[in-house]
């Protein structure tokens, strides 16, 4: 097996476990019509609505649009439904590997649509036309709103 593979199966694990962590069961009865809901804890870190999301360095910017830029073959050749968990799983690290945006992108998850639209449209429009998405945060699954 491929270091690709490797890689890709880990991505997965993390992204199945990072989804289960975020949409958790709730015991009281607020859901409707069967549909689960939950409540994330929200953390309050500025932001603004002219710059990409704070704290985000433009070196993290352009290494956002590496990660995905060397996966988009791989998504490709895993069909939408892996893509997309796979595509959490790359946001998720590229978070984690930067101060922890992982609450930015919670709260936020469009902040990835800015970053590629300012940082790299070439490589967004590639990952839309694999993800079968208009945009890059509705491929964003357990993130919040």
């Amino acid at each position: 097996m491929s270091i690709h593979h490797h890689i890709a199966r880990s991505l997965l694990a993390v992204g199945a476990l990072g989804l289960a962590a975020l949409t958790g069961c709730s015991d009281n009865n607020d859901n409707h019509d069967g549909v689960m809901t939950s409540t994330l804890p929200t953390t309050s870190r500025p932001t603004s609505a002219t710059s990409t999301a704070p704290d985000i360095t433009p070196q993290a910017t352009r290494q956002l649009c590496d990660m995905i830029g060397t996966e988009i073959d791989n998504w490709r050749d895993q069909g939408t439904t892996i893509a997309k968990v796979s595509f959490n799983g790359t946001v998720q690290d590229w978070a984690a590997r930067n101060d922890s945006l992982n609450d930015d992108v919670i709260r936020d998850k469009t902040i990835i649509d800015r970053i590629t639209v300012q940082t790299c449209p070439d490589v967004r429009q590639r990952a839309l036309d694999v993800l079968h998405t208009d945009n890059l945060a509705d491929a964003l699954i357990g993130f919040g709103g």
